[in-house]
């Protein structure tokens, strides 16, 4: 078989190269406290989208540093008594999608919650207010600033939130809650359960934001990671900096969130991904504590994986 990267068996014991900042436990303590302080101010308005078996609302809450954030809302009718609920994450740039595409999911009795991340392609907000570089890309944005201003830090924080409101819901049991999403939405699955803890059930596809510098080592910052050479092409040239600019990287990867999670993980990863490397998203899954389980594709990429929803679906079914 072609190799975009380790060969499997090299996979299964990889580690990660990019560097753990020695505080890290303690900058994401403090983050939590951030968000726990917050008034939500949460707002659930009808949608002018409706389903004959299930209601639809526009959930809005206020995230750390007083960003308006947005979420699609399914609640599925005639269904007695607490609930199972799912929360999804959508890829870079994108949103939380059509509300057609959650009915599945509705029509099994699940209640669905979509996030709109803050800044890119959706309703959330990005207050802003960094130094530094705000061109072409949210991971580096705030990582010329302290590090309590990199926004995928309250991007993060943003999922933690998110599910604890879902799982507050009177209709939704808050034991029995999933995350799930693709890409960015597999980091942010990974982040969600790693910072709200009683997420039941993860089921992340190819997560990206994890082992920068690897992807760096294999020249791999273009596309979704276009942002990393930009970044030392523009103030970082000779890469005098490069040890601390990974190290402040290492406070949102998620490589080091995972060993945070406690829920259930079944992780898809395709062996020819050229976007987020196999690599990457290894040395995420091989820090996971919990019980997990990985599904592998050799012969995929960075696409739709076939056969991987209806094992999601079946996953849920049978854990939830």
């Amino acid at each position: 078989m072609p190799l975009v990267d380790m060969p499997l068996e090299k996979l299964k014991e990889y580690q990660g190269i990019s560097p753990r900042p020695e505080d890290f436990d303690e900058y994401w303590e403090r983050a939590l406290e951030e968000m726990r302080a917050l008034d939500p101010q949460l707002t659930i308005e009808p949608a002018e989208f409706q389903a004959p078996f299930a209601d639809c609302f526009h959930l809005t809450f206020t995230g750390v540093r007083g960003a308006r954030i947005y979420a699609k809302y399914i609640r599925p009718k005639n269904v007695q008594g607490p609930h199972p609920a799912v929360v999804q994450f959508h890829g870079y740039s994108g949103h939380s999608g059509d509300w057609s595409s959650k009915l599945g999911l509705a029509a099994h009795g699940y209640t669905v919650v979509s996030m709109d991340v803050r800044g890119q392609g959706g309703r959330s907000e990005d207050t802003g207010g960094v130094k530094g570089n705000t061109l072409r890309g949210q991971i580096i944005r705030g990582l010329s600033d302290d590090p309590d201003n990199l926004l995928f830090r309250h991007i993060f924080l943003d999922t933690a939130q998110l599910a604890g409101i879902v799982m507050g819901l009177p209709e939704v049991d808050e034991t029995r809650v999933a995350a799930m999403g693709g890409s960015q939405g597999g980091g942010l699955t990974l982040a969600c359960a790693a910072l709200e803890p009683r997420i039941k059930l993860l089921a992340p596809v190819y997560p990206f934001l994890s082992d920068y510098r690897r992807v760096w080592q294999m020249d791999l910052a273009k596309d979704a990671y276009e942002e990393l050479r930009l970044y030392f092409r523009s103030f970082d040239p000779l890469h005098e900096g490069e040890d601390d600019i990974f190290r402040r990287l290492g406070y949102i990867d998620v490589q080091y969130l995972a060993p945070r999670i406690r829920g259930e993980v079944m992780m898809a990863v395709g062996l020819m991904d050229t976007i987020t490397p196999p690599s990457t998203q290894f040395a995420a899954y091989n820090k996971i504590t919990a019980e997990k389980q990985l599904v592998v594709y050799p012969d995929f990429g960075h696409e739709q994986l076939p056969r991987f929803d209806d094992k999601t679906l079946a996953f849920f079914q049978n854990k939830l």
